[in-house]
C-alpha cells in the first residue's frame, strides 16, 4: 500500500514536468528559470532511487514492486532534459546579448 502512495506523490510531483520541457524548448531563453533548483530536483530524485537499492526489505521484494523505480526514472529523465534544454537556452541567451 505504501508504494501506491509514493507512485501517486512521484506521479504529481512528475506531472507538471512535460509540460515544463515543452515550454523551456519554446521559450528559447534560461530567464525565470533556476539552475540551483533543477539540480535540487535532480539530487532528489537520484536519492530516491538510492534509497530503494540501498533498502533490503524493498530489494527482497523488487521483482514485485520493480515498478516503484521506473516512476523515479522517468522524472530524473525529465528533469534532465529540462537541465539540458536550460544549458542550451543559456547559451542562446548569450548569443542574443553580443
Amino acid at each position: 500500500m505504501t508504494e501506491i502512495f509514493e507512485i501517486i506523490m512521484i506521479l504529481c510531483f512528475g506531472a507538471s514536468w512535460p509540460f515544463n520541457v515543452v515550454k523551456s524548448w519554446k521559450a528559447r531563453t534560461a530567464k525565470g528559470k533556476s539552475l540551483f533548483f533543477l539540480c535540487l530536483i535532480f539530487a532528489g530524485y537520484i536519492a530516491g532511487i538510492v534509497s530503494k537499492f540501498c533498502n533490503a526489505s524493498y530489494m527482497a521484494s523488487f521483482s514485485t514492486k520493480w515498478y516503484v523505480l521506473v516512476f523515479y526514472f522517468i522524472n530524473l529523465t525529465m528533469v534532465s532534459v529540462d537541465l539540458c534544454l536550460y544549458i542550451r537556452n543559456r547559451k542562446l541567451d548569450k548569443n542574443n546579448v553580443e
